[in-house]
């Protein structure tokens, strides 16, 4: 074989890998089918809600009920795979806490019908907080709460500086680095359509930031939610860990840094 014939072959198999990802990018991104945690046991009492989004598009979402006029509300926007009982032990423990929590079910996840992108993601997490409202939540009761891909999403409707705070667990900086950090043999800044760039909005947040991270995480480095703490405006706290990965340990340290946070007058 001529080495210009082989350089072509590998330049043409280069060029399908990277068609086949930009086509499928959204497949690899949003994993509604993976399972895991699925044998814990649920020790809260909640009530399946549906919030309505457009297109008579319904999306499933539990919520923990303690009071929602007078308590805080705790919004809970999960990563990018798996279900609501994926995160039954991490609302175990944050049951303990004197909050009401509302998890929800992007669309395409738990059942959910409808496509999952960027703009879908925002445009559920902003129907759940008109629904919260209409129960007679005000703004400044609510604190958002990101998980992993969940994260882009609470700084994004965190830029509202409506809110009484925000925890960021496991965050990226933006989903172009995050996926630079996989494959960083792809062009990803010119391929990615969902971009999620928190480490360009979070200097627009006025609001109390809690951010927690995993030093061994092996998903997002855990110099991505250092530098987003960097970035933060004050007031801001941080939870760093040595041995947690992606997913943290909800212990009591952990449980005991959030409750301290809820509790946190910025006046």
């Amino acid at each position: 074989m001529k080495i210009s014939t082989l350089i072509f072959s590998v330049i043409l198999v280069y060029l399908i890998i990277v068609a086949y990802m930009y086509l499928n990018q959204r497949k690899l991104l949003y994993l509604p089918s993976e399972n895991n945690y699925m044998d814990d046991q649920i020790q809260f009492k909640y009530q399946e809600v549906f919030i309505e989004t457009e297109n008579n598009l319904k999306l499933k979402s539990w919520i923990i009920e303690k009071d929602l006029i007078n308590k805080k509300t705790l919004v809970f926007f999960h990563g990018n795979a798996g279900n609501l009982s994926n995160r039954t032990y991490k609302l175990n423990q944050l049951n303990k806490l004197d909050i009401n929590i509302i998890i929800l079910a992007w669309r395409s996840f738990s059942g959910n019908k409808g496509e999952p992108t960027e703009n879908n993601l925002y445009n559920d997490a902003r129907k759940t907080i008109d629904w919260l409202n209409t129960k007679g939540v005000k703004n400044k009761n609510i604190i958002l709460y990101g998980e992993s891909l969940g994260t882009g999403v609470a700084v994004e409707l965190g830029q509202m500086n409506e809110f009484g705070g925000i925890i960021l667990e496991s965050p990226f900086t933006s989903m172009t680095s995050a996926a630079k950090n996989i494959y960083p043999w792809l062009p990803v800044k010119y391929l990615l359509k969902d971009k999620y760039d928190s480490e360009k909005k979070i200097k627009y947040l006025k609001i109390p930031i809690l951010i927690m991270h995993g030093k061994k995480d092996n998903i997002v480095p855990f110099k991505m939610g250092k530098k987003l703490y960097d970035l933060a405006n004050n007031p801001k706290f941080f939870y760093f860990t040595e041995n947690d990965d992606h997913m943290m340990t909800f212990d009591e340290s952990l449980v005991k840094t959030i409750k301290n946070f809820l509790t946190f007058d910025p006046q």
